[in-house]
């Protein structure tokens, strides 16, 4: 999340990154928030569920009511529910969850972790 708000601040000018990257580094805060809670998953099935969980919130964005918009205002809302539906999004969440597994494969070492089911 740091270095989402980093890319941002520090290089928000650049309209690329401004665009993309915190769309990418979000996907991936969410892969491996989905893989250290759970941590005997396989890595495909955390990688699914984090893509699926992307993509239903910013298909969510396409619904707009007052009780929703109340919370997408406030800080924390906004930064997980988003505002507008964009299609470069999902490809975003794609691209990050993708590198999630790759720093996953690297570091851990392979895929299917025996202990994971």
């Amino acid at each position: 999340m740091l270095a989402g708000f980093l890319s941002r601040h520090l290089l928000g000018q650049y309209s690329f990154i401004k665009l993309y990257v915190g769309d990418v580094l979000w996907a991936m805060m969410v892969f491996f928030g989905f893989a250290f809670v759970f941590c005997k998953w396989s890595t495909w099935k955390v990688a699914a569920t984090a893509l699926g969980f992307s993509v239903c919130i910013e298909l969510s964005q396409l619904y707009h009511s007052a009780w929703i918009d109340s919370i997408r205002n406030m800080p924390l809302g906004g930064l997980i529910l988003g505002f507008t539906f964009v299609w470069s999004d999902l490809l975003c969440y794609g691209l990050g969850v993708g590198l999630g597994v790759l720093v996953e494969i690297f570091m851990v070492g392979s895929v299917e972790n025996p202990t994971k089911n």
